[in-house]
């Protein structure tokens, strides 16, 4: 079984997820944990965007603000002016989809206006009420993502005080929350093949439960949503990889795909673009 094979991102475009799908992961920040700073000038943004598009990604993910443990929040304002340049030189050479990864609906809202096609919440919605009406209006795909805080109140996977609670299944407990959050964001006016969930990798989760989530992803397969894989580079796979570096840590990653591939999902969102189609295209 895979997970859904069509994922609408604009009321006339669906994305086909009945073969694999990268997202590429741009980062025009000063902190992310893998890239920041590296691609946060306009010129060496979109000259990356370019070669992730020229190395097979169906979709540039672009995010003004870090979402790692212990991030400080950057305003809207701030983000805006990070992303709304680069969007727009990318639009203006592409018509690849292009996703905003934010959680504030102002930010979104001037995405949407330089050209994006997708919000990627990693709130699903619950730090901005502005944010599903926005995807709602605007008729726009949306990810919705699992998280229990925010990554100012947030730690690494492997150093937790105390662990997050998941009643014991952790893959049941975030496929309740999110589908709550899918019910909400319909509510909302969000057209339900709009909707993409994501498990939240490395966000309120230990070790332990990430690995949990990437051996239950046939479960998340079997739903009626696309399923966004997003472990590229992350903490957690640092502890098997031996890899302090998120440069180090490519080949769990890849290994990871190759799992979460074969048990269904089609849609990954990853820093090597090149490495990460590789793979799969000798799963395919």
């Amino acid at each position: 079984m895979i997970a859904a094979t069509h994922w609408r991102i604009a009321p006339d475009h669906e994305l086909d997820l009945s073969t694999p799908q990268i997202m590429g992961i741009l980062n025009v920040t000063p902190d992310s944990f893998s890239d920041g700073g590296r691609h946060n000038k306009p010129a060496d943004a979109v000259a990356h965007a370019e070669r992730m598009v020229g190395e097979g990604a169906a979709i540039i993910d672009i995010g003004g603000e870090s979402t790692r443990p212990g991030a400080e929040r950057v305003a809207a304002g701030e983000q805006i002016r990070r992303v709304v340049p680069v969007i727009e030189a990318i639009r203006s050479r592409t018509d690849i989809p292009i996703s905003i990864d934010t959680t504030l609906a102002t930010v979104a809202e001037a995405a949407l206006d330089a050209g994006a096609n997708i919000i990627n919440d990693v709130s699903a919605g619950t730090e901005d009420e502005a944010m599903l009406p926005l995807a709602a209006q605007r008729g726009c795909g949306i990810v919705l993502m699992h998280r229990l805080c925010p990554p100012e109140e947030d730690s690494w996977s492997d150093q937790y005080t105390n662990d997050p609670e998941y009643d014991g299944d952790v893959v049941g407990s975030v496929l309740a929350w999110l589908f709550v959050r899918a019910l909400v964001a319909i509510e909302a006016g969000v057209h339900p093949s709009a909707i993409c969930l994501d498990p939240g990798l490395g966000f309120g989760k230990t070790v332990q439960q990430n690995w949990q989530l990437i051996a239950g992803s046939e479960r998340f397969a079997a739903i009626n949503y696309p399923v966004l894989a997003a472990s590229s580079r992350k903490s957690f796979l640092a502890i098997p990889a031996g890899a302090a570096r998120p440069e180090q840590r490519e080949p769990v990653s890849l290994a990871v795909t190759a799992m979460q591939y074969a048990a269904g999902l089609r849609l990954f969102r990853v820093h090597d673009v090149s490495a990460h189609r590789h793979v799969l295209e000798q799963l395919g």
